[in-house]
């Protein structure tokens, strides 16, 4: 029986912390044997936004030996950079053309970096949702593991996928396989140390609201000792108590602990004796894949032909979509 496909990625915008690894790539590591796996660096969403082009390269090596680090592992799974893949761009420019603007104009995500943005809103920030739908519709993907955040994304793709089916497809031939999200609750949302209601984010100007994959244990200590917490004795989860609730659903994740194992062992517990707890969890949790990442890094013959045997195997999927779509829409195939 043919495996169900995914296709998931990251984008190579500085280190990945414990929230991607949490809210994606742990889920990620998990089901991988159960699927055919496709997880790529979108590098091209990188620029969406005001990029370092010094670090963009060297970014994206980062995030794919994190990928091989958390656990990806390439019997089941295929590591890419979406950029080397001529299709993505390519489909995008075909979704863009039956895809309606106010469909994109009432994107959550749109509005708000726009206001941050201001005039410097680009028309690839607005486009965002479109190159995301080619990403996962050249795959075929059978499911795609979203966060929250990225839900309505989702549900535009497939908004998308049933409108070209619909105006060139056929009942017995359909152009594109309509995805599915794939949600993971649990450790789904991983809260800024700095501030307990605001999701933790790459984004975020203060480095002490995250801990990144990559920190060291001194780093790790400094920002948890100096992350925001409550003046109520005892610790319990609690909605009420944000940053209390997010710092226990930590503890609980990175030890393996139930939420009423947790309550039972830190109810009594202060922040004084909690924090260093968390802090040496923490810290054991990260240690191997820090190890594994140092490796794969000092390897970069290794690394590269990773990167060239996924980008192969990207394009030979990609490519048959492509040709299906142009098909679809009526072109004439190239000539030789």
């Amino acid at each position: 029986m043919t495996k169900k496909r995914v296709l998931s990625g990251v984008q190579p915008t500085g280190n990945l912390h414990i929230g991607n690894y949490l809210g994606a790539i742990r889920n990620w590591v998990e089901i991988q044997p159960n699927y055919d796996n496709f997880f790529c660096v979108v590098d091209l969403h990188a620029i969406t936004v005001p990029h370092d082009r010094t670090s963009l390269a060297d970014n994206t090596y980062t995030i794919a030996a994190l990928y091989l680090a958390c656990g990806i592992d390439l019997n089941y799974s295929t590591i890419f950079v979406q950029s080397h893949v001529k299709a993505h761009t390519e489909l995008t420019w075909l979704l863009n053309c039956v895809t309606p603007l106010n469909w994109l104009e009432r994107m959550i995500q749109f509005k708000e970096k726009a206001i941050k943005q201001g005039e410097n809103v680009s028309v690839g920030l607005l486009d965002y949702p479109v190159l995301m739908a080619a990403d996962i519709l050249l795959y075929d993907a059978d499911q795609v593991p979203v966060g929250e955040d990225q839900k309505q994304h989702l549900e535009l793709t497939r908004d998308i996928a049933i409108r070209v089916n619909d105006k060139f497809g056929s009942e017995d031939k359909l152009v594109f396989k309509v995805p599915e999200p794939m949600i993971k609750k649990e450790g789904a949302r991983v809260m800024s140390l700095t501030d307990g209601t605001n999701k933790m984010s790459k984004s975020d100007p203060s480095e002490l609201s995250r801990i990144n994959l990559l920190d060291s244990p001194d780093e790790i200590r400094k920002k948890i000792k100096k992350c925001k917490t409550d003046p109520i004795m005892g610790l319990s989860f609690s909605e009420d108590r944000p940053e209390c609730n997010n710092l226990l659903g930590l503890y609980s994740i990175f030890s393996g602990k139930s939420k009423d194992e947790v309550s039972d062992e830190c109810g009594d517990m202060g922040w004084g004796k909690f924090k260093p707890l968390l802090t040496d969890t923490v810290i054991e949790a990260l240690q191997p894949i820090q190890d594994r990442y140092a490796e794969i890094m000092a390897d970069k013959t290794y690394l590269d032909s990773v990167l060239r045997d996924g980008r192969e195997k990207a394009e030979n999927v990609a490519n048959a979509t492509l040709k299906r779509v142009k098909d679809a829409l009526g072109y004439l195939p190239p000539i030789y």
